[in-house]
């Protein structure tokens, strides 16, 4: 593709050059958008309240080493990232705050790391590019502002490759390769996918085979290399060894589960022998990296003709984070169940092989062009749709009658605030479009979208109906329930195990139910008729598009059918 040819004007330059020279404002703008929005809401599903309440739980009690739901142990992940909100709910004391600090400073981090190698590698002005790369990133910036495990495995990752990259292209130094098998186990415990930085070492190897002399920055024995994986075991075995050690003397069938699920069910089995998220072999490559990689995904055509050069060059530069994000997309594909998050940890490298090219990128009238217009695209149509949202259209009243929520006056500022800020600046440069739109996206959601969002994304409502009906002293038990029913709950909560089957959480509730003061909360169309009178329900309202009850012991029938129960009866008093 030739475009040699396109002009930019020499204030376009002067401007997209300071820009891309200036840490601080990389720095700035990075601080504004990862971090703003923090405080304004509460955890939402699916997965943030079953972080938050374990992390919680965690301060409460005193049992760090375990994470449990409601003294229900969770084997689902390590603890590492429950630790992190742990701690930061333990500083803060405000578990609003906490819960979305760990992912915001993991990828602050992220976004340090990989700056600073390609400073290191290139200079300062390709580190300041893949800086603003990955920051205006989709995915990347989605991950840092949600409470899930992956912006935190993806920073452990991140130095991971880190550690390679400088011991092996920079500066030869083995700390560096030490320091990236600590945290590849690090991230193992974290989040089993954490060793994949090892396969860096795969188009490493390969340059040596190929050009021996000119890829020899680092100069130890074969022995200092094979101590690589014993430094990931010793990471691992920080955490596994306890907690076998603690199994093992504990005589408990709960921990003797919890041990079993999480080193084999979690790891090699939902690798190898998926049960959800099944997806075809080119699920990533059609449906995730186009849209959530986005703009990045964009810049793809434009530099497959320089990474090729670059490869036949042997520039381990380029051979090694692009070769080890393929070998990444790759391993995963591999696997049945897929879910877009898991290849979150490629987006860093690949903005650090785009960002040596930015000059090429910036000489490209189309590839500004596409940006420009999807940027208007996308402001237009949230204007477009929330005039129409704001007129009674009716497909739209009906969705904000299905979800709740009537996000009008939030797109409509996201697309003005856009279209004008791109107008505005346009006369510097066009290429400002994207992230004009990216920056009131995420500044207009996590403000004002975040207040739309948050009473619909929790089930506060229904507790602040109970306590129009019911004392404060009562006691509640849930049953086929979700963790925020637990961590928003002002009562006492009981529970029978959160995959129990129905009927039998059912059978223990009703055995469960003796006193006055205790109820059950239950979706209305499950009540079993049988051993429940439905006229008789405290009616609370919907939380989470389905209807909630709740069954005070009058409702009980003495003539039910359920069988003795022997189900375990778990126990949370929120102190929130």
């Amino acid at each position: 593709m030739n475009t040699s040819n396109i002009e930019l004007s020499p204030v376009a330059i002067k401007c997209i050059e300071q820009l891309i020279s200036s840490f601080k404002s990389l720095l700035i703008v990075a601080l504004i958008l990862i971090f703003i929005g923090i405080g304004f809401r509460d955890p939402w599903p699916a997965d943030e309240p079953r972080f938050a309440l374990i992390a919680k739980e965690m301060v409460e009690t005193g049992h760090w080493f375990f994470p449990a739901r409601a003294q229900e142990l969770y084997p689902d992940k390590p603890p590492i990232f429950m630790w992190s909100i742990a701690l930061f709910y333990w500083i803060t004391g405000s578990l609003r705050v906490s819960f979305l600090l760990p992912s915001a400073s993991a990828g602050l981090l992220t976004l340090f790391l990989v700056y600073d190698i390609a400073k290191r590698l290139w200079d300062k002005k390709v580190g300041i590019a893949a800086g603003w790369l990955l920051l205006f990133s989709f995915q990347f910036l989605l991950q840092t502002k949600t409470a899930q495990v992956d912006a935190l495995v993806c920073a452990f990752i991140t130095i991971g490759c880190y550690g390679i990259l400088r011991f092996c292209l920079v500066d030869g130094l083995y700390r560096w390769y030490a320091l990236a098998w600590f945290f590849m186990g690090i991230g193992v415990i974290t989040k089993g996918v954490g060793f994949l930085p090892l396969l860096m070492l795969i188009p490493y190897a390969a340059l040596r085979l190929m050009s021996p002399e000119r890829n020899k920055i680092t100069k130890c024995h074969w022995s200092a290399w094979a101590a690589g994986p014993l430094i990931m075991l010793f990471a691992i075995g920080l955490w596994v060894l306890p907690m076998l050690l603690i199994v093992n003397a504990s005589d408990n069938a709960a921990y003797e589960l919890y041990r079993d699920n999480i080193l084999f069910r979690q790891t090699v089995t939902r690798y190898a022998d998926s049960w959800h998220h099944l997806k075809p072999a080119w699920y990533y490559i059609v449906s995730v990296i186009p849209l959530f990689w986005l703009p990045l995904s964009l810049t793809i055509p434009w530099l497959v003709k320089p990474w090729i050069e670059a490869i036949n060059r042997l520039d381990g530069r380029i051979v090694l984070p692009i070769g080890w994000v393929l070998l990444v997309i790759l391993f995963f594909s591999a696997s049945p169940g897929k879910r877009g998050v898991y290849i979150l940890p490629a987006l860093p490298m690949l903005a650090l092989a785009i960002a040596p090219y930015y000059h090429l990128l910036l000489q490209s009238k189309t590839l500004k062009n596409i940006l420009l217009g999807l940027s208007f695209f996308l402001a237009g149509g949230l204007i477009i749709v929330s005039v129409l949202g704001l007129v009674d259209f009716q497909v739209l009243s009906k969705l904000t009658q299905k979800l709740d929520i009537e996000p009008w006056f939030l797109f409509l500022g996201i697309g003005l605030c856009s279209i004008i800020g791109i107008f505005i600046l346009k006369g510097f440069s066009t290429w400002v479009a994207w992230p004009i739109f990216f920056s009131a996206l995420w500044i207009g959601y996590s403000t004002y979208g975040y207040h739309l969002r948050n009473d619909i994304s929790t089930p506060k409502n229904i507790y602040i109906k109970a306590q129009e009906m019911i004392d404060r002293d009562s006691h509640i038990a849930l049953i086929d329930f979700s963790e925020q029913f637990i961590l928003f709950s002002p009562y006492p909560i009981v529970h029978f195990g959160y995959n129990t089957l129905l009927e039998e959480q059912l059978a223990a509730a009703y055995q469960w139910q003796r006193l006055e003061k205790q109820y059950i909360l239950i979706e209305d169309i499950q009540i079993y008729k049988a051993c429940f009178q439905l006229e008789k329900a405290i009616d609370l309202g919907f939380a989470h598009r389905r209807h909630w009850v709740l069954l005070p012991t009058s409702a009980k029938k003495t003539n039910c059918d359920y069988q003795e129960s022997n189900l375990p009866v778990y126990r949370y008093n929120s102190s929130m």
